[in-house]
């Protein structure tokens, strides 16, 4: 192998979403129809479709250089990897849950009972920690509705919005872990310059998408009040008008702010407030 060989998912939302992370860090290439590799147009770099939950284990054996998974399938995989980057997708955390009715309050009086979950190693080294010796009922899917059909007492699932477990009329007992989209980098750290390369080009990716350029005019005398509303990531770009009495500032926002920002210049007494998306920055 001389080129640099990453691993993305081949497919799901994750396979769509790193396959768009990678273009738009210059990382161009086309996937023949069920094809498992495809060359990057001007680097040398292989990318290999794979199955999410087999990239930790790839990575980690060095069949792999690079990947694209989630922070939860590295825990679950129990390999020694290297993770490069958080990417700030797929947010969400592994929680112990049991029946909104459950006399259970403590992960300690789960000894005996039977616990369902697609994530066996995860859950059996916290289930050691807390000293309960459970039956573990290994599963691909559905984890959620094992209670409602009495193969388990209580689940090991991971949780976004809780909606699913409302639905169940479960309830969260303990918090396993937060997880999220990662990079992740086999520990020879083979091709690392151009491994380097490659995770800065996704950084700035990443970046760009917390933060939006925000632009607008305001009175040189509320300059001081606009830079403590917009102080910017150093600090924000001050351009004169032909109108002496205002000025243009050119700022950098977190991009969840943008809103609260834009209404708090507008009450200053700021025009033209834009904001503009940004794709890819350094910083």
């Amino acid at each position: 192998m001389s080129n640099l060989r990453i691993g993305v998912p081949s497919k799901g939302r994750l396979s769509e979403l790193a396959a768009d992370l990678l273009k738009q860090a210059g990382l161009n290439f086309r996937r023949q129809e069920r094809s498992l590799f495809a060359r990057v147009g001007e680097m040398p770099v292989d990318i290999t479709f794979l199955r999410t939950d087999d990239i930790p284990v790839l990575c980690a054996e060095g069949a792999i250089d690079m990947g694209i998974t989630g922070s939860d399938l590295v825990a679950e995989a129990g390999v020694d990897v290297l993770t490069r980057l958080p990417l700030g997708i797929g947010k969400c955390k592994l929680a112990l849950c049991v029946p909104n009715d459950s006399p259970i309050d403590d992960a300690r009086q789960l000894a005996g009972k039977r616990v369902a979950t697609s994530f066996p190693n995860v859950t059996r080294r916290y289930l050691t920690e807390h000293k309960a010796n459970a039956h573990l009922v290994n599963l691909g899917g559905s984890v959620e509705i094992m209670i409602t059909l009495g193969v388990a007492d209580a689940i090991v699932d991971l949780v976004e919005t809780g909606s699913t477990l409302a639905a169940n009329r479960l309830r969260v007992l303990a918090e396993i872990g937060r997880y999220e989209s990662v990079v992740i980098q086999n520990k020879s750290r083979r091709e690392g310059e151009l491994a380097d390369r490659v995770v800065r080009r996704l950084e700035g990716v990443v970046i760009a998408r917390s933060w939006s350029l925000l632009e607008y005019n305001i009175l040189r005398t509320k300059l001081a009040e606009a830079e403590k509303i917009t102080p910017g990531f150093n600090s924000p770009t001050v351009n004169s008008l032909e109108d002496p009495a205002w000025c243009a500032i050119r700022v950098m926002v977190r991009r969840g702010e943008v809103i609260d920002v834009m209404e708090r210049l507008e009450a200053l007494g700021a025009h033209a407030i834009l904001e503009t998306q940004i794709n890819n920055c350094r910083l």
